[in-house]
């Protein structure tokens, strides 16, 4: 059974010790945090979070930003290693090509931390997972896109995450088995967006010039928030009316997704916690400290937003968490 299918299937989030033990557990260890990069808003409040969890707790974080470059991460984990950091934790990039550095990972006695988003490696080579369960995210876009359209024909264009990555596997495969049994809804195209905001916007160019304008565009469904801001931009510039000409749903729940559904230029999104952190260093702290080992994979909830949920109050809630 792959990642994949084990994070759609995988139990509710587990709870530790409290976290003022933990953190006197944690002073003074020196963890390695393995970035993807900074593609996205999400991407940039999660770093924020991490440091602040780390400085709160008295771990020594040392972070290396990947740039979105798998080989760059490989590299900073080898760094890791070579400093005898207590332990690592990494935003994998993509999902295949970890075994032979997770095992040196591993030979040295680190433990490792998936953080939001899982890997095709055997489950002995890193300690825990703690990610959202993507495919239920899918579900939960999708079929807020079956019940708003309500049996009218409805064609969607949809912006995909980074090629290879679990978050783009799995939040495809949630939307599609969502709108499975819908047979008025179709993915009439689908192309890879790269969780960027400027992306975003060329592609859905792209599948406006090929829609007869857009015409024939019901919804966008995008794979994360920064994509599906950068699709509104391309919708007002061709002159339609996003959020109603073209509905617009996506996933993390960022600060400037809410500017949108409270603008009514966007419809839904569904949240993504940046709080990955908290629960890798509860687990850490537990394991540092007597070998406890936690479960396997650790599932945050997926919330859906929309009009109704007080968007400019969620924008102030969220606005300084490093968006």
């Amino acid at each position: 059974m792959s990642i994949i299918t084990k994070l759609a299937v995988a139990a509710s989030l587990a709870t530790a010790l409290s976290s003022v033990a933990m953190a006197q557990d944690l002073t003074g260890k020196v963890v390695g945090f393995s970035q993807i990069g900074s593609e996205s808003g999400w991407r940039a409040a999660e770093t924020s979070v991490t440091r602040q969890q780390a400085e709160e707790r008295g771990v020594d974080l040392r972070f290396a930003d990947a740039q979105q470059k798998q080989e760059n991460q490989i590299r900073a984990i080898r760094g890791f290693i070579a400093q005898g950091v207590d332990a690592i934790l990494v935003a994998p990039v993509v999902a295949t090509g970890w075994d032979d550095v997770l095992a040196e990972a591993k030979e040295a006695e680190i433990p490792v931390v998936l953080l939001d988003r899982g890997v095709d490696a055997p489950e002995d080579l890193y300690l825990t997972s703690v990610a959202s369960d993507q495919v239920v995210e899918g579900r939960v876009a999708g079929q807020w896109l079956v019940d708003t359209v309500a049996g009218e024909d409805c064609k969607v264009v949809e912006l995909q995450g980074t090629v290879g990555s679990t978050p783009a596997i799995n939040r495809k495969q949630g939307f599609e088995e969502a709108i499975a049994e819908a047979s008025n809804i179709s993915i009439i195209r689908s192309q890879t967006g790269d969780f960027t905001r400027s992306k975003g916007k060329e592609v859905m160019e792209g599948f406006i010039k090929a829609e007869n304008g857009g015409a024939e565009i019901c919804a966008v469904y995008a794979h994360n928030d920064d994509m599906a801001v950068g699709a509104i931009q391309a919708i007002k510039d061709a002159g339609l009316k996003p959020g109603t000409d073209i509905l617009v749903v996506s996933i993390d729940a960022v600060p400037d997704i809410f500017t949108a559904i409270a603008a009514g230029e966007a419809n839904a999104t569904v949240e993504l916690t940046p709080n990955m952190a908290g629960p890798a260093f509860d687990v850490l702290a537990a394991y540092l400290a007597d070998g406890t080992e936690p479960e396997k994979f650790i599932i945050t909830e997926s919330k859906l937003y929309t009009s109704a949920d007080d968007p400019a109050g969620e924008y102030e809630r969220r606005k300084d968490l490093g968006y």
